[in-house]
């Protein structure tokens, strides 16, 4: 048995950080230990991390747009990574990135900062660094059409006029991914274009309930991560507040 090969390809795999060094070594030594003498000793299964997942916030990167109605995605991404201590840092393309442990999932929180319209660009190139499937991205982002309060998770769809959606469905060439769409529309009359009203500020009633409505998005996003986008949707398809 080549011990050097057998203990390189252990280390390879231990990527999760429950591995502590001196787990592992005595993981090796009991391995090697019994597969020396024939023994058939049980030895505990290792708990190895599954694939990486992606949750990407959309926005729009500027300062001016900092608590805005369009960037409500930023919000809960950012929500999330203060939650498990974090911070974003520029990633190898044009997005901010924080990576995360969440149980058994790797996690990498994504803020594009291409503008809103062009969300699919950062997304892409996130998705081919960390060889992500398309089936373990989430993307976060505003919807005028749904009541404020209100989130919505879906496995696939069409953009809904939402213009980061419509550029990410463009890019990858498929409108097969899961969305969690936060709802920021109003039945009071807007006095100015939709355009305005998503890239204008939170009002104080609205940051109330954006207030609440943000960690069970972040909750949302986190159980898409490790339970799937059908047990998201079975728990949190409701209005919030």
């Amino acid at each position: 048995m080549d011990l050097r090969k057998h203990t390189a390809a252990f280390f390879n795999n231990c990527t999760a950080p429950c591995f502590t060094i001196e787990r592992q070594l005595s993981y090796i030594h009991s391995s090697v230990k019994n597969r020396l003498t024939g023994s058939t000793r049980f030895l505990p299964e290792l708990i190895l991390p599954n694939s990486m997942k992606l949750i990407a916030g959309l926005g729009n990167p500027d300062s001016r747009h900092a608590g805005t109605r369009h960037n409500i995605g930023f919000d809960v991404v950012e929500t999330i990574a203060s939650s498990f201590g974090t911070g974003f840092a520029a990633g190898k393309g044009k997005y901010h990135m924080a990576k995360i442990v969440h149980g058994r999932e790797t996690v990498i929180l994504l803020k594009p900062m291409t503008y809103m319209n062009l969300s699919g660009h950062a997304i892409v190139a996130a998705m081919n660094f960390y060889k992500i499937d398309r089936n373990d991205i989430l993307v976060v982002c505003d919807d005028l059409n749904l009541p404020r309060g209100t989130i919505r998770l879906r496995p696939k769809g069409s953009a809904g006029g939402q213009n980061g959606l419509k550029h990410i469905i463009e890019s990858l060439g498929s409108d097969e991914f899961a969305r969690l769409r936060v709802g920021i529309g109003t039945d009071e009359k807007v006095a100015c274009s939709f355009s305005s009203f998503v890239l204008g500020k939170f009002t104080e009633d609205e940051k109330k309930t954006m207030a609440k409505v943000l960690p069970v998005c972040a909750e949302a996003a986190l159980d898409f991560a490790k339970n799937g986008i059908e047990h998201a949707m079975n728990r949190y398809n409701k209005p919030m507040v």
